[in-house]
């Protein structure tokens, strides 16, 4: 089953980073990136330009993609979450699940 995951960080550099590290060891099929703005409490109320990637992925990759993430991400408490893609073209989903092999 293809998983979507997502993540945000705080530069264009690290970002890429992160995505092709995630592509070249087949952890994700393809990452996107899109740049945001954050407004969240931490430490008090903060408002930051952020970079959110959407990563697709397999059940099967996504155990060594979570951990590829939370070793080389830059924040104490990355936000980091996936969920199943349940519905969508098939040959879109079996193309992630046979590209994202881990």
């Amino acid at each position: 089953m293809p998983l979507a995951a997502f993540t945000t960080i705080d530069s264009e550099d690290a970002a890429r980073s992160l995505a092709r590290a995630a592509v070249t060891a087949k952890l994700a099929a393809c990452v996107q990136i899109e740049k945001i703005t954050s407004v969240y409490e931490w430490n008090g109320l903060q408002e930051e330009p952020e970079y959110r990637l959407l990563f697709k992925t397999s059940a099967a990759a996504w155990p060594a993609l979570r951990a590829l993430i939370l070793r080389d991400h830059p924040y104490d408490e990355p936000a980091l979450w996936a969920v199943e893609m349940t519905d969508g073209s098939e040959s879109f989903l079996t193309w992630i699940d046979t590209t994202a092999t881990g």
